[in-house]
């Protein structure tokens, strides 16, 4: 009889516990969505002004896409803008892809002198922004006179991938080394190790790496943004909508540029739907052993 008072006690604690962490979760949960809300529906609204005293438009039009998709105004090319950063995000995505899977491959597997000095630069230098050796790569690049062009950008971003190569690096070390033993007593040299055995295990892996790798030229303001000058029709969609924020356009355009938010969302979500179960794995995996 003594035990069931606790028993008691013990199911009203956990269902406190469990309110208590909905409650909070619904409460960040409502934080987090409003912005994103508050944005879909300007992106729609029908009356002018960059802010109203109310949420929910009184009138809805799909009048702010046409003016961002047509370039009405004829000085902000938005289809450009985001053609140039699907190129962009697409072509280091795929650099970056490689070079981070085969730098991660080949400090997992291989064994040569000063690898595990390396490996304590490598951590060293991941504490430090990026942003720190801007000033220094745009004078690189502009004695190579290559500022103002997307394959600069393209360069910028896929060169420095292979200092991204920790998580991955934990996920091949999660694969048993038996594998590569008995694929080198068939025959199979590392190339066909690396091709054949260990790429087809590492999709989860190979999947968080690619998001990742798309998802900073596509949301990058800075780099791209000393990078370009004032080239505009090179500009990013980041750069684009940042410049549609001036003084003279920014009541006028707000709206239009809310759409833009809208669009520039819309392939990073589908990424994200299509790609979850992979990318969770991918993060799970990596921090499993460094």
């Amino acid at each position: 009889m003594a035990k069931e008072p606790k028993i008691k006690s013990y199911k009203a604690k956990q269902r406190l516990t469990l309110t208590s962490s909905y409650s909070i979760l619904g409460v960040l949960s409502v934080v987090w969505l409003f912005p994103i809300v508050w944005i879909v529906l300007t992106s729609f609204r029908g009356e002018g002004g960059a802010f109203v005293p109310y949420i929910i438009p009184k009138t809805f039009t799909l009048e702010n896409y046409r003016i961002l998709l047509l370039n009405t105004t004829g000085n902000f090319p938005f289809v450009r803008w985001f053609l140039n950063t699907l190129f962009v995000a697409t072509i280091s995505c795929i650099l970056s892809t490689f070079i981070t899977i085969a730098m991660a491959y080949a400090l997992s597997r291989l064994r040569f002198k000063l690898r595990k000095p390396f490996l304590k630069v490598a951590l060293v230098l991941n504490m430090f922004p990026g942003f720190m050796s801007m000033i220094a790569v745009y004078y690189i690049l502009k004695a190579l006179n290559l500022t103002e062009t997307l394959f600069a950008l393209i360069l910028v971003y896929s060169s420095g991938a292979a200092l991204g190569f920790y998580i991955a690096k934990g996920f091949f070390d999660t694969i048993p080394m038996a594998l590569d033993e008995s694929a080198m007593i068939d025959g199979a040299n590392k190339w066909q190790i690396f091709t054949k055995i260990t790429l087809p295990l590492s999709k989860p892996m190979i999947v968080y790496t690619s998001l990742m790798a798309f998802m900073g030229p596509w949301m990058d303001f800075i780099f791209a943004k000393v990078i370009m000058g004032d080239k505009i029709n090179s500009y990013t969609v980041a750069i684009g909508l940042f410049t549609m924020m001036t003084r003279t356009t920014a009541n006028s355009l707000f709206m239009a540029f809310t759409a833009g938010c809208v669009i520039i969302a819309i392939p990073i979500t589908i990424l994200f739907i299509v790609m979850q179960r992979f990318y969770v794995e991918g993060v799970t995996s990596g921090s499993v052993k460094g």
